[in-house]
């Protein structure tokens, strides 16, 4: 087998999923252009030696529909010889992206591959696309097919996670994105220029630095009326040790929507060579793995445990966990779980305050893993993200 190297990684700011968003006027094709055309100038990289490109995309519809990878080249003036492949695990598909790449390098049947995820959810909403097995209430509660709020939710009444727990979890992924930001941290970031607002965004916009407990403390449930339809009886059913499901996840602890793309550009040795790209870390293991559907959005810790099982690993072995702020009680069970020390997780916060752009997430947490192993001049990471129904993508990279 090759060995898979990470040459580079970049992404757009994450911008807020609305009309009022820094990057809402911008086409899913024009954030991914800027990526590519970075990405040409930072490692004086002709396309022409790329064999593939592969993102991960959740909602495959309008814009970001026709194989947004495929189309994305097109767009870029790329070599028309890169097929282009997209993909959807739901929330993982980034990192799903990354996985697919490497394991294409590490068969040798590709030498150079970019590999990412791209989400405009302020154009193209979730659930815009129609999932019947989502919002066709008889085919969903066959499939046993929940919301992932009502699914955090369930986490947290199983693992006693109070509404304060919940909301100090997030402020404090506010308040150390805000540091991040302030110090310069995230260095994989391209700044990108909307001519329809004439404006420049280069850093996370929904990074609210005054954010406090006593903010959070005044917001509703989000997901507790859903819970009452149904959900919440069909979630007892499954775990009858339960009397109730704690609904604590508002709109201030669970993650925003956002507009982003990322890219990785991963090769082998030899291209490596040829071309002069200087490899920043080595992947050295993945895992798949499917939770427990009604908890939805557990697969991020499922997926980091038996990552670390698979590859003989402890927690002790591990100096940065980057792991899906799925959710405040996702968190939660992480620390409680993987007995993670704070100062090894999510170090420039998450989700809960820098915005979840679906398809795009795993590629961005990829990215700021390993900035953040070269900022801290640290050797060993992991970065897992949740999906739907339970998903769960793990991958774990080694700086060169």
């Amino acid at each position: 087998m090759n060995t898979a190297y990470i040459f580079d990684a970049i992404r757009t700011p994450r911008g807020k999923a609305s009309e009022k968003g820094s990057l809402h006027e911008l086409l899913p094709l024009e954030l991914l252009s800027a990526l590519y055309k970075a990405l040409e100038q930072r490692n004086d990289l002709d396309p022409k030696h790329i064999n593939d490109i592969i993102l991960g995309c959740v909602t495959q519809t309008g814009e970001q529909a026709a194989n947004v990878a495929k189309t994305s080249a097109m767009y870029a003036g790329w070599p028309q010889h890169i097929p282009g492949l997209t993909l959807n695990r739901y929330c993982s598909s980034g990192i799903d992206a990354i996985n697919f790449a490497a394991m294409k390098v590490m068969t040798g049947n590709d030498e150079l591959v970019v590999a990412g995820g791209v989400e405009m959810m302020s154009r193209a909403p979730m659930l815009s696309d129609k999932p019947a097995a989502f919002i066709n209430p008889k085919l969903a509660a066959k499939l046993g097919m929940l919301m992932m709020g009502n699914g955090a939710d369930l986490i947290a009444s199983l693992h006693n996670v109070s509404r304060e727990d919940a909301d100090q979890i997030a402020v404090t992924s506010h308040q150390r994105a805000h540091q991040a930001q302030q110090e310069g941290r995230f260095k994989g970031i391209i700044p990108i220029y909307n001519p329809i607002k004439d404006v420049t965004l280069s850093h996370d916009e929904l990074v609210r630095p005054d954010n406090s407990l006593e903010k959070l403390a005044a917001l509703e449930p989000s997901f507790a009326e859903l819970g009452a339809k149904g959900l919440d009886a069909v979630q007892l059913a499954g775990n009858p040790q339960l009397d109730a499901i704690n609904h604590i996840h508002t709109a201030g602890n669970s993650p925003g929507m956002a507009d982003a793309a990322a890219i990785l550009l991963i090769g082998s040795e030899a291209i490596g060579k040829q071309l002069n790209l200087k490899p920043r870390a080595i992947i050295h293991g993945m895992i798949n793995i499917n939770d427990d559907a009604l908890q939805v959005v557990s697969g991020c810790v499922t997926a980091a445990k038996q990552l670390m099982v698979k590859e003989g690993l402890t927690n002790e072995d591990i100096d940065l966990f980057e792991i899906h702020e799925a959710f405040a009680a996702t968190i939660a069970k992480c620390k409680q779980d993987l007995e993670i020390d704070d100062s090894k997780l999510n170090v420039n916060g998450g989700c809960l305050s820098m915005g979840h752009p679906l398809g795009a997430t795993g590629a961005v947490m990829a990215g700021t893993l390993l900035d953040e192993l070269e900022r801290q001049d640290l050797k060993r990471g992991i970065v897992a993200a949740s999906g739907a129904a339970g998903a769960g993508t793990a991958l774990l990279i080694e700086r060169v």
